[in-house]
């Protein structure tokens, strides 16, 4: 990590909009990401009414929980039961049997407005989620990329401007600054540790604007201590912003807390070994999938997911981090990605 004194503050500018083009639906296609789906995201927008859902303690999430007339309900339900069969059984419909849909909630907040569909077993009320959203294709190369690049496997699927996610299970990463770096040293080196990790995952493919509340954190308790996996659950700033420090949670002022824990526990030699443990893993997988992460940045080059203004300050500040004068000839967000992989990870893509 680089100097953590320099902190930068979000933009306030909200994220401009980018469609599937057909090559990246046609990448889709052929890796099985497309399908007939029974319900549209516009489908989910006929709702009757809203109400603001509050936490536990009565603050206001910033999500709506929508309700539908009796007649939609009878076609809506059952479709986004099937949907979740779809993701979680392949397409088992008897598995739906048991299913119900419990609550959909709306939010407004998220550049993808995002609707929350919780869905219940009706034998024993255990409950999971999934999400229909508008299919951004900076989202799309986010979710894509992870799926490839990142120790966990993503499951999502589109239909035309619709786009299905699951849920990614984990305690917020907000909630787990505020409420669980007080723990032992052993644990806090281990958190420490698991942060440069996830800092140097998100750099290495241009992820940005990962604040506290845009990932999530697995506790698993191990034989001494837990252990600890930070996992990105907001892709809709992959490759966007113009400045690099965008790309470096470690400057994000959401993460302070954990940022000062690792200044006191790690020194420079210890997080340089971390960071090169990642860059190892990663480029295990890129020799595994290579020709699909080339299939994907053929086309990530060739779209506009960012402004040209943007693009060439990026590649300035590319330019300027790695001493290399390669990152000012290239023109696309998708082309300073591939650069910086190759430039990191050294295996040509």
């Amino acid at each position: 990590m680089a100097d953590c004194n320099q902190r930068i503050d979000i933009p306030s500018k909200k994220k401009l909009f980018y469609p599937v083009i057909k090559e990246l639906h046609a990448y889709l296609t052929k890796y099985s990401r497309v399908i007939d789906l029974p319900v549209s995201y516009s489908d989910l927008l006929r709702f009757q009414m809203s109400t603001p859902l509050l936490d536990r303690e009565g603050n206001d999430t910033l999500w709506q929980t929508v309700y539908y007339d009796q007649s939609e309900m009878r076609e809506l339900y059952p479709a986004l039961v099937h949907i979740y069969a779809i993701m979680s059984a392949s397409g088992d419909v008897e598995v739906m049997d048991n299913l119900e849909i419990a609550q959909i909630d709306y939010c407004t907040f998220g550049n993808s407005k995002p609707f929350r569909v919780r869905i219940i077993n009706k034998f024993n009320d255990n409950y999971d989620y999934f999400y229909v959203k508008v299919a951004d294709a900076s989202r799309v190369y986010g979710l894509e990329l992870e799926h490839i690049l990142s120790p966990n496997r993503i499951i999502y699927l589109t239909d035309g401007t619709t786009l299905i996610e699951e849920h990614i299970i984990g305690l917020p990463g907000d909630i787990f600054v505020n409420t669980r770096l007080n723990t032992s040293k052993f644990n806090q080196i281990r958190i420490i540790k698991e942060f440069i990790k996830f800092n140097e995952r998100c750099f290495i493919r241009l992820l940005g604007d990962m604040r506290s509340y845009n990932y999530v954190v697995h506790i698993t308790p191990d034989i001494e201590g837990n252990q600890y996996r930070i996992r990105a659950i907001d892709f809709d700033q992959q490759s966007y912003e113009g400045r690099l420090h965008f790309y470096l949670p470690h400057f994000i002022k959401e993460n302070n807390k954990i940022v000062m824990m690792g200044i006191n526990l790690v020194d420079k030699k210890t997080m340089r070994q971390y960071q090169e443990e990642e860059r190892s893993l990663i480029r295990n997988r890129v020799r595994l999938i290579s020709y699909r992460l080339k299939d994907l940045l053929d086309v990530m080059r060739i779209q506009e997911i960012a402004p040209a203004a943007k693009v060439a300050q990026l590649a300035k500040d590319l330019a300027l981090h790695h001493n290399s004068s390669h990152f000012l000839e290239c023109t696309s967000m998708g082309s300073l990605v591939q650069a910086h992989l190759n430039t990191i990870l050294t295996d040509k893509i």
